[in-house]
């Protein structure tokens, strides 16, 4: 068999294998991810309920930081930068949650002081009508 001949089939051969392993690796890297609207919802339900347990008074800050990340999540949608877009709603959801908890640390801190309080008060109150002087 004429040497050009037999390298011509062996590259025809390789190009024949090589070929879709290049396609199928080229619409992997090219195929578009689906908006993260599972993530986006999350978020958007997490600020919701970050704001309705008074948030924006007692934890703003977070409350704000959550609410950037979600503005820049829905860009990244736009700009079809799904992956980032995932992440930042993440990140949004788990501000808003840290809000939330924040927030409501705070109130049971105020029940609580506000407690002790009253407590101390009863107790002053009992020993003057007791006499003792504890």
């Amino acid at each position: 068999m004429n040497p050009l001949l037999k390298r011509t089939s062996i590259s025809r051969r390789r190009f024949r294998m090589v070929l879709p392993a290049l396609l199928l690796a080229s619409s992997i890297a090219f195929a578009a991810k689906p908006p993260p609207t599972t993530n986006l919802q999350a978020a958007q339900q997490a600020i919701a309920n970050a704001e309705r347990v008074d948030a924006a008074t007692l934890a703003g800050v977070e409350l704000g930081e959550a609410r950037g990340k979600l503005a820049a999540a829905q860009t990244a949608v736009e700009d079809k930068k799904m992956i980032v877009a995932a992440q930042l709603a993440d990140e949004a959801r788990v501000e808003a949650e840290l809000a939330a908890a924040k927030s409501g640390a705070s109130k049971a801190k105020t029940v609580n002081d506000n407690l002790e309080r009253s407590t101390a008060t009863l107790i002053e109150e009992m020993q003057r009508k007791t006499g003792d002087a504890r």
